[in-house]
């Protein structure tokens, strides 16, 4: 298109402003820094370079050899102090400040401000924070707001999953006794078995007076321990625990016997079982007698010397009921058949043990699901010599009963009102 059209149309208004001139070659180029020229503006002229035959410009000789070289300035060494952000850098050749020098090996370190424990009470929404300094509020503290709540576990490292511990409870010195029901009168063989337990139990709820009572015979009688005055500001005189894998008609009977004659409010704890820590103690009292293998192997614990189990029930549906819970946890850990039936029922423990030979099992072994001082140990013997079986002890003093004691324990704590709560 020619240059007259472009001007028409405005695109151009100058023939002479069409196109600057280009710099040829020769022509010195910007430094970096230097600003560069406008359009139309002439390019800066470089010094000519000088032409063949012409001496070169000479440069500063260079030390030789033996002459000192020229010194520079230090650097600064490692553990001088960096300069802060908006302090004036020193400037070449100017001393860099000094720092504190660092503690030597004995000099006491300077102390912060201990850090709040676990435990303590976090303020609330609104409240103001305690300041640099200040003692942090403690827990019961009544000015902080509350009354210690009842049960909680102990400051242990919380661990989730399986290795959970229910069974661990701190109490306050004031928390209700826990009274241990033993089935049947004071003897040496139910004494043993149930200190034994009351002693785990103690351990397990911290705290807590643990006292053994019977219900039946003379001495230590559940009733006469009722009878005495409570102490502490819980609206419950105690918390009865019956020591018994399961309900049983004749313990039961006298139980609420002797809650019905107490002179104050009474909690009464659910039985013992079923609980999958009962299906532990039966295959470890059957691995007692070498009926069963005492680890488990990836899961599952193989039966050596009984590949059939029968779980025996004290009396009763409920008792039944309970101890067939049980068998099925058991047969999951051992991977062998398990079965149940009632002591008091010969020709079901008969059925139960032809159940196990139709299912393949030679050899069976029975697992009394008893605690103990419920069973006369003559009902045991007879149901082995009548079945030709090996029988395993009952469960007696296995640490999962007093575990599940203290956990039977904590549960009817919680939602149990103290006096002067319920009075406001």
């Amino acid at each position: 298109m020619p240059i007259e059209s472009r001007i028409r149309y405005g695109s151009v208004t100058d023939p002479s402003q069409a196109a600057d001139p280009l710099p040829q070659r020769g022509d010195p180029l910007p430094r970096r820094g230097d600003p560069l020229p406008r359009r139309g503006e002439p390019l800066p002229q470089r010094q000519p370079l000088p032409q063949r035959g012409e001496p070169l410009p000479q440069r500063q000789p260079l030390p030789q050899r033996g002459e000192p070289l020229p010194q520079r300035q230090p650097l600064p060494q490692r553990g001088d102090p960096l300069p802060q952000r908006g302090e004036p850098l020193p400037r070449r050749g100017e001393p860099l400040p000094q720092r504190d020098p660092l503690p030597q090996r004995g000099d006491p370190l300077p102390q912060r401000d201990p850090l709040p424990q676990r435990g303590d009470p976090l303020p609330q929404r609104g409240e103001p924070l305690p300041q640099r300094g200040e003692p942090l509020p403690q827990r019961g503290d009544p000015s902080f707001g509350g009354q210690e709540a009842l049960p909680r576990r102990t400051g242990r490292t919380r661990r989730s999953g399986r290795h959970r511990s229910p069974h661990r409870l701190t109490l306050p010195s004031d928390a209700p006794t826990l009274l241990l029901a033993v089935a049947g009168s004071a003897s040496p063989a139910s004494d043993q078995i149930s200190g034994e337990i009351a002693a785990a139990a103690r351990l397990s709820c911290q705290g807590a007076d643990v006292q053994v009572a019977y219900l039946e015979g003379s001495e230590r009688r559940l009733d006469e321990a009722l009878a005495a005055p409570g102490q502490g500001p819980w609206l419950a005189l105690a918390v009865v625990v019956p020591l018994l894998a399961g309900p049983q008609p004749r313990a039961d009977a006298a139980l609420q016997q002797a809650i019905a004659s107490a002179p104050g409010e009474v909690v009464v704890a659910d039985h013992l079982g079923p609980h999958p820590l009962l299906a532990e103690a039966l295959h470890a009292r059957l691995a007692q007698v070498g009926l069963a293998r005492e680890s488990r192997a990836r899961g599952l614990s193989i039966s050596t010397a009984a590949n059939g189990v029968l779980v025996l029930a004290d009396r009763g549906d409920d008792a039944v009921r309970a101890a067939g819970v049980a068998a099925v946890l058991l047969a999951g850990r051992l991977a062998a058949p398990a079965v149940h039936a009632s002591i008091d029922d010969p020709q079901g423990i008969a059925s139960a043990v032809a159940r196990l030979r139709d299912m393949g099992a030679s050899r069976v072994g029975i697992a009394p699901c008893v605690i103990g001082p419920e069973t006369d140990p003559r009902e045991l013997d007879a149901v082995g010599a009548a079945t030709g079986a090996l029988i395993a002890p009952p469960l007696g003093a296995h640490s999962a009963i007093s575990q599940l004691v203290a956990m039977r324990y904590g549960a009817a704590l919680v939602g149990l009102p103290a006096a002067d709560s319920s009075l406001g």
